[in-house]
Parts: C-alpha cells; structure tokens; sequence
C-alpha cells in the first residue's frame, strides 16, 4: 500500500509520485492537506493555490484507490501546538528564512502515517531538505524518492509556478541552468551567486554532503547543490544530486 501525500494542486510533477507510486505497491492512497503549521503568519495559507475539483478528477483518471481530504481537525485534534523538533538540520537552507517548516512537515508526515498506515511513501526529490528529514525523523515507511519533473526550459515543477506569468517562467528556467554550469565546474559557486543575484533574490546557493546535508568531506560521495531563490512574489527551489565523476541522478 503506497502512500502519496499531495499538500500542493495536482501538476505533472505530482501526478508523476502517483504514478511511481502505483508501480511499488497494489494500492495508492493520496492525501491532499495544507498544512497550516508549514506557514507562518506572513506567508501565503490564504493565498495557497487550491484546486480540488480538478485534483479529484486527475487523481481519477490515475486509477488512485483512495484519496484522503482530512480538514486540519481531523489531523490535529488537540489543536496547532506544535511539539516535534528536528533541531539542526531543519534550522539550515530553507529553515533559516522558514524556522517552523520543517518541524510542521514532520508533524504532518508522522500524522498521515500514523492514520493511512502505508508500506510505501513517495516524496519528491526536488524538495531535497525535505526529503533527507522525512527519512531521517520517520520510521516504519519505505521512502521513495522521485526524480523532479521539469518545464521544457528546465524550472522545477511546483504548484506556486503559478504565481509567475509567462515570461517569469521562462527566466526562471535560468535557476537550472546555473546549477548544471556548478556541476560541470564550468562555474564557481561565488560567481553563480552573482549570476543569479543579477536576475533572483538569492536566499541561498550552497553544495553539501546530499546525504547528511553537512559540509563536504574526503569521504562524501553523493553531493548536492541546493539553492532557493525569491522572484518577484514566489519562492522557487532547485537542486542537482550527484555522485563523483558521475552525471546528476
């Protein structure tokens, strides 16, 4: 029984973890829930697109088995309070600027577990932070990883691509871009920043240990460059995950 937790409107992006999905288990379960404890009071709950009907009728057509729409009640009962911590690793990257998220998405993750009870869970690789936390703050849940879904420009598919006109989205394929150029060496990460500052405003640009997200050593293998950038109103996120001498996976 596989487990696909849909916070976001249906994409391609999403509709491609149900499809991996269906192919690790005989039964999927997708939930779809914005969870008000990954926002603060200043960021965009309200705004946050949602568009069940259509999700419904995708998920439909993908022969998912279940589809589960808990209001927040049913998901906290004794109310927003939040008592998970994940300490370090969800204060750096994107938990400088959003300090709450991290522990929200456990808090969530945990929850939906612990009523759905799968076998198998798919998150996708683009939210990679995340994905390092849920596998390190859950157990008894197979976490799959997916590869990120990408425009034909390169930009990362995500339910706040919305939020950018034409014309944004396809400047906004130049985040992807930077980030191969740091892969293949052909740039620094110095003159990356300034690249992207010319266009974004850069939160962070950063290559570490993809595994412990810690600082780069002798015996690191798999490396990841993250990066998170502010466009106009919207908040984009990337990231390539490599092995040593090898292309990105």
């Amino acid at each position: 029984r596989a487990h696909k937790s849909c916070q976001q409107r249906h994409s391609k992006g999403h509709l491609a973890l149900v499809e991996l999905a269906r192919q690790k288990a005989d039964r999927v379960v997708v939930s779809i829930f914005v969870n008000p404890l990954q926002f603060s009071a200043n960021e965009d709950f309200g705004e946050y697109p949602r568009t069940l009907t259509a999700d419904l009728a995708a998920l439909e057509a993908l022969g998912v088995d279940l589809v589960f729409v808990p209001d927040a009640d049913a998901i906290y009962p004794d109310g927003l309070d939040l008592t998970v911590d994940v300490g370090e690793i969800g204060q750096i990257l994107c938990g400088k600027t959003r300090p709450h998220f991290f522990n929200g998405v456990v808090a969530v993750v945990r929850r939906m577990f612990a009523i759905v009870l799968p076998d198998v869970a798919v998150f996708g690789q683009k939210d990679w932070q995340q994905l390092c936390i849920i596998q390190r703050f859950t157990s008894g849940v197979e976490i799959v990883s997916a590869a990120t879904v990408r425009e034909e420009n390169g930009l990362a598919m995500s339910s706040r691509n919305q939020y950018l006109n034409s014309a944004e989205r396809e400047i906004a394929g130049k985040l992807q871009q930077t980030l191969k150029q740091i892969e293949s060496g052909n740039m620094s990460l110095q003159s990356a920043k300034k690249q992207l500052q010319q266009t974004f405003e850069l939160d962070y640009l950063q290559m570490l240990d993809a595994n412990t997200l810690g600082q780069i050593t002798t015996n690191t293998s798999k490396i990841a460059i993250l990066c998170a950038v502010n466009f106009g109103k919207t908040r984009l996120i990337d990231n390539i995950i490599f092995i040593k001498g090898k292309q990105n996976v």
